[in-house]
């Protein structure tokens, strides 16, 4: 198991995978933590969570630099990351308790009868390398703080990154087994979760990835959360404020190198701004700065692995050859490291792989719509069903209009996040499910009514 620098082709480091006695050994210790750590106050869960907000901040640099080298990520988005990971601690610390207070229902007098809201134990958390601190932190902090342990299976490209969650954890104060990495290859997740110690997982990855994992959770009726990527509209009306729908379409794309989930990818744009959309959005992508991803000026590094944006390429060039139409872009760059430029394409044929498939990378397919009903009926011709944005001057058309669209979550005139606040999750082939907020942190514990006469 090695890292390897996206921006180089440099090995950065090599690693020992986690042996089978190993493994063993690491989920004995897992259940046996588990049976102590479900004891421990709530309120002392808060505060250790508390203390790793604090380690991720004072290392803050050495983490981002960490996530930069291993998969590319431009360095100044790599430092918000660990910021938002150590947010996400401050708010499950402080609202955890008030998301896990019993809940009272109404019963016959002189009973009293309420849900609790019991750990489950050991949940397996396999991981992807586009935010390797985010979304691992986003599972850890509500679930640690319910009386959950982790068990965490992260990306082979990100060993480092794995191996320094961990740590903060450790550095926090949590006990031995709270929190433990598992150094090995997606093979190994069907032995580990089929393992009676192991009591439910969440997976963030790939459609196939997450059929597996369901799979055999089903098989051992083992509860799942599932998010499983997304094609997500960017709905643009004719009423829209142009200035800010293109400056927040370029971000929402090009984030993270666009390798994101919730990525803007299919522009949906109505006919009576179309042209001139168009016309700034490709403007915007070419005054994009592509480069060493450890420079602040930065604002697209490479791709995280010269496979993936081989990958990347093949669906481009694919979608060229049905007739897509190349207005920026579309060559990988002709430098060292995995570099794949902005890249917009018109003209795109019902079925090609930049219309059907989940394009990972800076690659914006944009359509034209005559009216709204063909923009939701645009936005909806996708099996997936992740996020969306929704950009008019209506607030209450777009609330409207946001009804109709098949989503996890619609934003009106902002760009689709995540955020500790409010429930993450998707339908359809997304996934099933919710991190976050007071939803996320329920996802693994057990709703317990207890009646009292």
């Amino acid at each position: 198991m090695e890292s390897v620098n996206p921006a180089t082709g440099e090995r950065l480091d090599v690693y020992d995978p986690d042996a089978d006695d190993a493994v063993e050994r690491k989920l004995d210790r897992a259940a046996s933590t588990f049976e102590e750590w479900r004891d421990v106050p709530l309120r002392e869960r808060e505060q250790l969570l508390v203390n790793a907000g604090e380690v991720l901040r004072e290392n803050k640099q050495r983490y981002a630099e960490l996530m930069t080298r291993e998969m590319g990520k431009p360095i100044t988005q790599a430092v918000a990351e660990v910021e938002k990971c150590a947010w996400a601690c401050d708010h499950y610390a402080e609202y955890a308790h008030k998301y896990l207070s019993d809940e009272h229902h109404p019963s016959p007098p002189g009973t009293e009868v309420k849900t609790v809201h019991d750990p489950l134990g050991p949940v397996l958390a396999v991981m992807p390398w586009n935010y390797p601190f985010w979304q691992v932190v986003r599972f850890a902090a509500p679930y640690l703080t319910a009386g959950n342990v982790g068990l965490l299976k992260h990306a082979s490209n990100v060993p480092g990154c794995a191996l320094a969650l961990e740590e903060v954890f450790t550095e926090a104060g949590y006990p031995e087994g709270a929190f433990q990495t598992l150094l090995v290859g997606s093979s190994d997740v069907d032995g580990v979760l089929a393992d009676d110690r192991v009591r439910a997982a969440t997976l963030t990855g790939s459609g196939p990835a997450g059929r597996a994992v369901a799979e055999t959770a089903g098989k051992h009726l083992k509860k799942t959360v599932l998010e499983l990527g997304g094609s997500d509209p960017f709905i643009v009306l004719d009423d829209a404020d142009l200035d800010a729908a293109v400056e927040t379409g370029v971000q929402a794309r090009t984030l993270n190198g666009g390798q994101s989930c919730i990525a803007a990818k299919r522009f949906i744009v109505h006919t009576d701004v179309y042209e001139e959309y168009v016309d700034r959005l490709v403007a915007a992508f070419e005054n994009l700065t592509v480069g060493d991803p450890m420079a602040d000026e930065t604002d697209v590094g490479p791709q995280a692995d010269p496979d993936l944006m081989a990958e990347l390429h093949e669906q481009v060039r694919d979608s060229v050859a049905d007739g897509a139409t190349v207005l920026t872009g579309g060559e990988p760059l002709d430098r060292p490291g995995a570099f794949y430029p902005p890249t917009v394409l018109t003209d795109v044929p019902s079925g090609c792989p930049a219309d059907t498939e989940e394009t990972f990378g800076p690659v914006a397919t944009v359509y034209e719509v005559a009216d709204a009903e063909e923009a939701i009926a645009v936005a909806n011709d996708t099996r997936f069903g992740l996020g969306a944005s929704l950009w008019t001057a209506d607030r209450e058309r777009g609330q409207r209009l946001a009804r109709e669209v098949s989503a996890g979550c619609v934003y009106i005139n902002e760009m689709t996040k995540s955020d500790p606040r409010v429930p993450f999750g998707g339908i359809k082939d997304a996934g099933y499910g919710r991190e976050l907020s007071e939803m996320g942190i329920k996802e693994f514990v057990n709703k317990k009514t207890v009646w009292v006469e």
